[in-house]
């Protein structure tokens, strides 16, 4: 008995078989590349992200923090301005009226440079103080005598140590030129102002520590244990050691006054 021979056409070789082979490898082809790369999906959405929050400009890219930056330098000066010309007018010490003094022409400068770069950039800027710098100056409008003066220090100086981090974050970080420069006239100015606050001799430097930790991560160990917690009336510095560049706006340098009669 002659055995049959094989049938042609049939098995895993034959021409249906082929196709099906190349359908298959053709799938697992367009699949692996998205297997493959869908463990990278976070990094482009948060790429997706920060390109969402950044706009292009001529002068680099401005980020959602620049733009934040940009309002709260204006905010900044619809009330420190009107709150340094109030202390010129009811400081009951040198210091206190110089510090005003600093706060009007820093501010004046300042506002104008804010509202420069604003137009440059296209952006909106406020034109009344925030409910909280409201609150603020209804504070100091009713204060008189030597409470005006250390409501006047203390609110001026842990607002200006807020923001300082502030400008510090931004100039470390911003691609764009015009909120750059915008930090550095920023960075002259406040740290004046702060250095000015202080030589009133009335902040209050247990407020102003509980004000900004309340605001920062906790330290890791303790605070060293002997030191009094009493408060202890600090002596104003004769000068700031700050000089601003050549380049950059000139404030007077503050004046100096013993600290506040203590009852």
């Amino acid at each position: 008995m002659r055995p049959r021979p094989p049938v042609r056409g049939r098995g895993i070789f034959s021409g249906t078989g082929l196709i099906i082979m190349g359908l298959t490898a053709t799938l697992l082809a367009l699949i692996f590349p998205i297997w493959s790369y869908a463990d990278r999906s976070g990094v482009s959405a948060d790429a997706n992200v920060l390109n969402a929050q950044t706009v292009s400009t001529s002068y680099g890219p401005l980020s959602a923090l620049d733009r934040e930056f940009i309002t709260k330098v204006r905010l900044a000066g619809l009330w420190e301005l009107p709150a340094g010309k109030q202390a010129e007018q009811k400081g009951t010490t040198q210091a206190v009226r110089t510090a005003g003094q600093h706060l009007v022409e820093g501010h004046t400068f300042l506002d104008q440079r804010v509202r420069d770069v604003a137009a440059k950039l296209g952006l909106a800027l406020p034109n009344e103080p925030n409910d909280q710098q409201k609150q603020w100056l209804a504070t100091l409008n009713t204060a008189q005598g030597v409470d005006y003066d250390s409501k006047f220090a203390n609110l001026l100086r842990v607002a200006h140590g807020k923001v300082f981090s502030v400008v510090a974050q931004v100039r470390a970080s911003t691609r764009n030129s015009l909120v750059r420069t915008l930090a550095d006239d920023a960075n002259t100015t406040v740290l004046d102002h702060i250095e000015v606050l202080e030589a009133t001799g009335y902040v209050d430097w247990d407020a102003l520590a509980r004000d900004m930790a309340a605001a920062s991560t906790p330290p890791l160990a303790n605070s060293p244990t002997g030191l009094s917690t009493d408060p202890v009336p600090v002596a104003p510095s004769a000068s700031p050691t700050f000089q601003p560049p050549p380049s950059s706006f000139t404030l007077p340098p503050p004046a100096s006054s013993p600290p506040p009669p203590q009852p």
